[in-house]
């Protein structure tokens, strides 16, 4: 497993756990308008607001309508900025039995899948309290995965993610935008207590996959979902 990433993307995210709530949660939101801008032209940003890839920091940015707008076809960007799309996806639980996940090595109950463009390589992300843990996985091994659910398959290279949560009995897979995936380290990150995470990093946990609805794959210029803070047990961490 290699060591943590803490992009300067991540860390902004970590520290800004408002974008993660409803508005007014916690007195964390509700500032000034335009205190975001974005990370191109360095407008003022609305809340909600789109995000980009950067492929080759493999950063997240915030964009602006005009900056997303100029992005929205894959071949804009190149080979360096993509934007990353609006569907969520929850798949069925069939699609991924315990021998299968399992054999993926994955220590953690809560993990994310990307697949590289350029080269196929698949990487798993676990959020930690130091920030992202990435690991690679074997080809074979993905592919077994990739057979058991075509819509793992056909999942968008690099700004599309599976997110898989199996962690205190829960059996969820969702096909989300990567930026999700952002937003629930920082969720991690920033609410995470002693060796096991305590209660409130997994009432927040709770709270953001009850946050999440399946969205279209196209729509409008629209952002995170927001959740509002329910009292839960928490689970353990594997």
């Amino acid at each position: 497993m290699s060591a943590p990433i803490t992009t300067p993307r991540l860390r902004r995210l970590a520290h800004r756990p408002a974008r993660l709530r409803a508005p007014g949660a916690d007195g964390a939101e509700g500032g000034p308008p335009g205190r975001q801008r974005c990370d191109l032209c360095s407008e003022p940003l609305p809340e909600p607001h789109r995000h980009l890839l950067d492929v080759r920091a493999g950063a997240v940015d915030c964009a602006c309508r005009a900056c997303s707008l100029l992005f929205d076809r894959k071949e804009a960007g190149g080979a360096h900025y993509r934007l990353l799309p609006l569907r969520r996806t929850r798949l069925d639980e069939d699609g991924f039995d315990d021998a299968l996940w399992a054999s993926l090595g994955v220590p953690v109950g809560l993990a994310f899948f990307t697949r590289d463009g350029e080269g196929g390589e698949v990487t798993a992300g676990y959020p930690s309290p130091l920030g992202l843990l990435r690991s690679t996985v074997e080809a074979e091994r993905w592919r077994a995965v990739e057979a058991a659910d075509p819509a793992v398959a056909a999942m968008a290279d690099d700004v599309e993610a599976l997110l898989v949560n199996r962690a205190g009995g829960a059996r969820e897979r969702w096909i989300v935008p990567l930026d999700d995936c952002y937003r629930l380290a920082a969720v991690v990150r920033t609410h995470w207590k002693g060796l096991g995470g305590g209660p409130e990093v997994w009432r927040h946990v709770g709270d953001f996959f009850r946050g999440l609805s399946p969205g279209p794959p196209h729509g409008p210029h629209t952002g995170p979902p927001h959740t509002d803070p329910t009292p839960t047990d928490p689970p353990s961490t594997t």
